[in-house]
């Protein structure tokens, strides 16, 4: 009975899920009258707002994951080997950006850096981009630092650090050679969710009026009819590749784990 109950939770949770989505895809097909066909992909990747927007938006979130693996590692590393006693703490900060929403830290953003505040980063597009790559490092704090520190936790730091000590390592050697190749996984996982965070996000790119593809998607949405629903598919196609490449790395970090 249990059983049964179970795979019938599983069957109406996929219902639940592919329906909708079954009914977007046969809806961004159908932009040609009577026939099936690719006509609103091939509009929408041939928009030149499309390949700007959506390229703007890959190349911030490459400089959110380099920023945020240089903030996260060390910290999670230095919490786990020196500080274990504010490890709640520090997990208790980085769950912050889950209840607070991203308006109000953008609009604290605003009012913190504008034009005629003492570091006026809204003065400039390399300072508003700056900004914005600072918001959705925020945004995706909580992600990263918990692949990060589950990486951690998997492995025996303080002898390993100890181990690089005696043969005359120093702080920058043992996280760059030793503490970063054992979590490597750990932090594509926070890397590719950062990557789809930053992909689908509007809020923040809106209100800092920055070129990215979460406001092209709801400006697309607001004057179109079969692109949106074809943007909408692909979005979600590239949400869930990084889904499929968390858990492809996932494995074989498993696996080599295992082998070694």
């Amino acid at each position: 009975m249990n059983r049964f109950m179970a795979w019938t939770a599983i069957i109406l949770g996929c219902i639940y899920f592919i329906l909708p989505m079954t009914g977007m895809v046969e809806f961004s097909l159908s932009m040609r009258r009577g026939v099936y066909s690719l006509d609103a992909y091939r509009v929408v990747l041939a928009d030149p707002v499309f390949q700007a927007t959506f390229s703007y938006s890959v190349i911030m979130a490459l400089f959110t994951i380099a920023f945020g693996v240089l903030l996260v590692v060390p910290t999670a590393y230095w919490v786990q080997l020196k500080m274990p006693e504010i490890r709640p703490v520090v997990e208790f900060i980085t769950l912050l950006p889950l209840v607070i929403p991203a308006i109000v830290v953008v609009f604290g953003y605003i009012r913190l850096y504008n034009t005629s505040s003492w570091l006026p980063l809204t003065g400039s597009v390399t300072g508003t981009n700056i900004l914005l790559m600072f918001g959705y490092a925020t945004l995706a704090l909580p992600y990263m630092y918990r692949a990060v520190d589950t990486g951690l936790r998997s492995i025996d730091v303080a002898t390993l650090t100890e181990a690089a000590q005696s043969l005359g390592a120093g702080w920058l050697r043992i996280m760059a050679t030793l503490i970063l190749p054992n979590v490597l996984g750990a932090v594509l996982s926070g890397a590719f969710l950062t990557f789809a965070i930053v992909i689908g996000e509007f809020t923040m790119a809106a209100l800092l009026d920055r070129p990215a593809f979460g406001p092209y998607m709801q400006l697309l949405g607001a004057n179109r009819a079969y692109e949106p629903a074809a943007l909408a598919v692909i979005a979600f196609a590239i949400t869930w590749a990084c889904m499929g490449l968390i858990h492809m790395v996932s494995r074989l970090s498993k696996h080599k784990r295992v082998s070694h």
